[in-house]
């Protein structure tokens, strides 16, 4: 039976989240409303741009389920302005978040749009990851760790992949390549069918 996964489809990129998930075997279900977090085991938040997808989960009243859900255990990815969301904190222009993981998120700390730039991850990665190629477009930098928050990999020392608990964090866009190891990490992660 495919796990049903949820892709918060506001902003952003979902559709390709959407493809790398039913690569994997998921079925796919994209979320806008607070009745669709019933149906879901794990969710991905797209990148895109934060503010814009801060005001539509305002504007669908999505923050408060999410939290909940979250809190309860729903295993959720946020990749890019998805990292933003999940932060305890935002510096350069901060947003509403969901608070899921212990980290600041700077906005935009590697420049603009035309300073976007592929490379891979830093020697040290966990052998899962090993090699992992990340695509960075407006990415925001992870900063301040707290000590519930693993470090999964890093690009010239910071970090762009975190976890805490069942909450990932990916500055990049693991959806623009056709690795899918990041979302392999939250489908391994994802609780069983109900």
């Amino acid at each position: 039976m495919q796990r049903p996964v949820g892709v918060l489809a506001i902003q952003g990129d979902f559709a390709a989240h959407a493809r790398a998930l039913e690569t994997l075997g998921a079925r796919v279900i994209r979320v806008l409303r607070e009745h669709d977090l019933d149906a879901i085991d794990a969710l991905v938040i797209p990148g895109g741009e934060s503010t814009t997808i801060a005001k539509g989960l305002a504007r669908l009243e999505l923050y408060a389920p999410l939290q909940r859900r979250i809190a309860a255990g729903l295993p959720v990815l946020g990749t890019c302005a998805g990292a933003i969301l999940l932060a305890h904190r935002v510096v350069n222009h901060p947003v509403r978040v969901l608070d899921a993981i212990d980290v600041t998120a700077e906005r935009n700390a590697y420049g603009t749009q035309v300073d976007s730039f592929a490379t891979t991850v830093d020697d040290g990665a966990p052998e899962e990851l090993a090699g992992l190629r990340c695509v960075f477009i407006r990415a925001p930098r992870l900063r301040d760790p707290g000590p519930a928050v693993e470090i999964l990999a890093r690009v010239d020392g910071h970090p762009v992949l975190v976890r805490q608990g069942h909450a990932l964090a990916a500055t990049f866009h693991p959806e623009l390549t056709p690795d899918t190891r990041v979302h392999r990490l939250l489908l391994k992660q994802s609780t069983p069918p109900h």
